[in-house]
């Protein structure tokens, strides 16, 4: 069986969940599922970084030990997810004591094969970013994510040789064009590494400054800088580069926002290298949630909890809204009221509406059981191609991460069976009492609809299931509905007759304003 492994940022516990974890997460729950779907075996990783100034600083404000502090930040992670139907994922902690055997296992690795070296440093630091900049790399002086300007320090440290690399991962990056998808980050990689500014890569803080960390193996007055800490969580989920998950899932793909593009397509690369061990397939970068064209940020109060959103419309319809509003790589603007009217018009009105009129139909004229189908005619013949044509798009381009797209094939079929309902009329042929050509409309509608109902599973679990079920099908939200849609693409049908059908449906109810 085919594997796959897929990755989702650690994210730094100095704050509780916010959107942008949430999409993250969410992308990397539809791929597993969208794998599993294709008949493979799959899984994620996702945890929480705990290491660094920012943590000690947070905890400090909430006056909290930090370990008091750490754990409660990295339960709400963790509790979060399956309430937004995430699935399928290993949570890991940089605190765990596994994780720190295996940071300080390579670290002793780089260390002895010479890529770490001590040195005196002087340097801008930026406490928002927990690392040092050099002149060339800040914009007027700023720090070029938090537009602050960094405090000067001039200390001893560890460095590990990233400019040794530097060359190989250029080339790297020109021979392997889609490394880093989408092509405009790659660019984006490649202008760092031509503009020069990259030096080598302080992985080390003095205890006299920070205490909380995990301790270089090779010298105990220091812990290890975050970034080399936490980047390693991705092979420290899988029991490290000895372990038999590692053999059998590595190399995988990585999710991240644009905002930690550096440290995943500069730093993590040439630590790899380093160590001898093979690169990971992909790094997908997505864009920000704004809001009103604005970042979202605390000072700004225009933050959205993830939670708030899911009790108030329900996680399928908050989870089909950002897959659907996202174009992965772009940023997108996130509305309350462009998800009503999304929720109102492809849930209530398209796919909602298409069960319900179906399902009450078939309880009408065949008492809520799949009729036998007759041969088809040219307009039914149509819709099935374009049911097999839909889905094939679904899947290429769910595969590809872009579920906007995606989306849009699948429900390009949604409406085209609406329409289908209207101009073959079921209660005009019930009227004239042909019940055979009855009987092959109402069939080709409720085969397309199962069809529907197995694409959306990674997307929308839950009303997956709930669909499946009014079906008259067996499915769970945990495995997937079939052992390989792919099967399902290239045979119609796979919705026998005689089987007993919910009489109605309410899947999705407009949202009165």
């Amino acid at each position: 069986m085919e594997s796959y492994y897929v990755t989702t940022p650690i994210y730094y516990v100095n704050a509780r969940p916010h959107l942008g974890h949430a999409y993250s997460t969410l992308v990397a729950d539809s791929l597993v599922r969208m794998h599993r779907l294709l008949g493979e075996e799959a899984f994620f990783v996702t945890g929480s970084d705990e290491h660094g100034d920012k943590i000690v600083q947070a905890a400090e404000k909430n006056k909290l030990q930090v370990k008091d502090f750490v754990d409660g930040i990295s339960s709400q992670f963790r509790e979060l997810w399956p309430r937004l139907g995430i699935d399928g994922f290993r949570f890991s902690r940089t605190t765990d004591p596994a994780h720190e055997k295996i940071v300080q296992e390579m670290l002793q690795k780089v260390y002895d094969a010479g890529d770490i070296y001590f040195g005196e440093f002087s340097g801008h630091y930026c406490y928002g970013c927990e690392r040092f900049y050099t002149e060339k790399e800040l914009e007027d002086g700023c720090c070029p994510q938090h537009k602050t300007r960094p405090e000067l320090i001039s200390e001893k440290n560890y460095f590990f040789r990233m400019s040794k690399y530097l060359p190989w991962l250029k080339e790297y990056l020109l021979e392997h064009p889609d490394f880093i998808r989408p092509e405009r980050y790659r660019s984006e990689a490649l202008g760092m590494l031509e503009a020069g500014a990259l030096e080598d890569l302080c992985i080390s803080r003095p205890k006299s400054r920070l205490t909380w960390g995990i301790d270089l193996p090779f010298d105990s007055n220091y812990v290890c800088y975050v970034w080399f800490d936490a980047l390693l969580t991705y092979i420290s989920a899988l029991g490290g580069p000895a372990g038999q998950d590692f053999a059998r899932y590595w190399p995988g793909e990585h999710l991240v926002a644009k905002d930690i593009l550096k440290p995943h397509a500069i730093f993590w690369p040439v630590m790899l290298k380093s160590l001898g061990l093979p690169l990971y397939r992909h790094l997908n970068v997505h864009g920000y949630w704004l809001s009103k064209d604005t970042k979202m940020s605390k000072s700004l109060g225009n933050i959205v909890e993830p939670q708030a959103m899911m009790e108030k419309y329900g996680q399928d319809a908050f989870r089909y809204y950002l897959f659907r509003e996202m174009h992965f790589g772009s940023d997108a603007n996130f509305s309350e009221d462009a998800m009503i009217v999304r929720i109102n018009s492809d849930l209530a009105n398209d796919l909602g509406n298409l069960f319900s009129r179906v399902l009450s139909m078939t309880a009408k004229y065949f008492s809520s059981i799949v009729p036998k189908p007759a041969s088809k005619l040219e307009q039914d013949k149509n819709i099935v191609d374009l049911c097999e044509h839909a889905m094939q798009n679904y899947v290429q381009l769910m595969h590809a991460i872009r579920s906007a797209e995606a989306l849009e094939a699948l429900w390009e079929l949604i409406r085209a069976l609406n329409k289908y309902v209207d101009s073959e009329a079921p209660w005009a042929l019930f009227k004239a009492q042909e019940t055979e050509r009855l009987a092959t409309v109402m069939y080709v509608l409720l085969a397309c609809m199962r069809k529907i109902a197995i694409c959306l599973w990674p997307v929308m679990p839950k009303a997956s299931v709930l669909m499946l079920s009014q079906l008259g099908q067996e499915a769970d939200e945990q495995t997937a509905p079939v052992a390989n849609i792919r099967n399902e693409i290239s045979c119609f049908g796979g919705l026998e007759a005689g089987t007993k059908l919910a009489e109605k449906s309410n899947i999705f109810p407009r949202i009165q304003r």
